[in-house]
């Protein structure tokens, strides 16, 4: 198993940077085909009718046009050299839907981690936790601080749901490239600690016999905050994470610790629901 073809959204108004050079680095790495991608919906005019209506629509349309001829022309030149073969896709539409349906081309799609905590413009801006839950692929993020991509040390979050055990198997070439995993529960309250070592050591173990070293670690810690200490006290380099969330409404509602990673963490995140 290996990344095949990977993903990598860019915005229109924002740096792509970092998520440049980590779409790169991975290319380099499984020696993948990427495909460019970015989408924007223009603004709906409720207010405004006849030909000045128009001519808004039309001016709008122009300067996103303009806009994703120069996000192209950025991507093909950060990463022509770095892939096996690339692709440029993309549309008038919102971000998040028209990625999310793209995505069936990819083994992996690549973004930016989001610093908000507030709903973003969903005709502009792309929203990570509502990609998770659409695109039915892992989805790496980055956050704008990375500087290239280092898999010296990998944090496996675990918990015995779906989503962990799906994260964990997606995540099968990365880890073979890692130096080091750990295996981490977190435990809460009266949960047994014996249980929860056996859990991660059967991950481990699992992991060994796809050649991949690992062990498992427990922590007394159920809190937001413990998990997030936790995770830079391991100084991990990438972490591994089921990522857990319930529909309300349009809303996507994500875990404490799935909104972390997201908004939190300065360090690259591969997440799977």
């Amino acid at each position: 198993m290996s990344y095949s073809t990977l993903m990598v959204h860019l915005e229109l108004e924002r740096s792509n940077d970092a998520r440049l050079r980590i779409a790169g680095d991975l290319a380099e790495q499984f020696d993948a085909r990427l495909i460019g991608i970015a989408a924007c919906d223009p603004e709906p005019t409720h207010y405004a009718g006849g030909a000045f209506a128009q001519g808004l629509v039309k001016r709008e349309r122009a300067e996103i046009t303009k806009k994703m001829a120069e996000t192209e022309e950025q991507f093909r030149a950060a990463l022509q050299k770095r892939a096996q073969n690339i692709e440029w896709r993309s549309a008038m539409a919102r971000p998040t839907d028209y990625v999310a349906r793209e995505a069936r081309a990819a083994d992996l799609v690549i973004t930016g981690a989001s610093r908000e905590a507030v709903l973003l413009d969903p005709l502009r801006r792309l929203d990570p936790s509502d990609l998770l839950m659409q695109a039915g692929r892992p989805i790496f993020f980055v956050p704008p601080e990375v500087e290239h991509l280092n898999l010296n040390n990998v944090l496996v979050a675990w918990k015995d749901t779906r989503e962990a055990r799906r994260a964990v198997a997606d995540a099968l070439p990365l880890l073979r490239q890692a130096k080091h995993v750990k295996v981490v529960e977190v435990i809460e309250g009266n949960s047994s600690r014996t249980l929860a070592q056996e859990r991660v050591n059967d991950v481990a173990q699992w992991l060994g016999r796809h050649a991949i070293a690992a062990n498992g670690t427990v922590m007394d810690d159920g809190n937001e905050s413990g998990q997030l200490d936790a995770l830079w006290q391991n100084e991990a380099d990438l972490v591994v994470a089921g990522a857990y969330g319930h529909t309300r409404f349009r809303e996507w509602v994500l875990g404490g610790f799935t909104r972390t990673v997201l908004t939190r963490s300065r360090r690259c995140s591969f997440l799977t629901h």
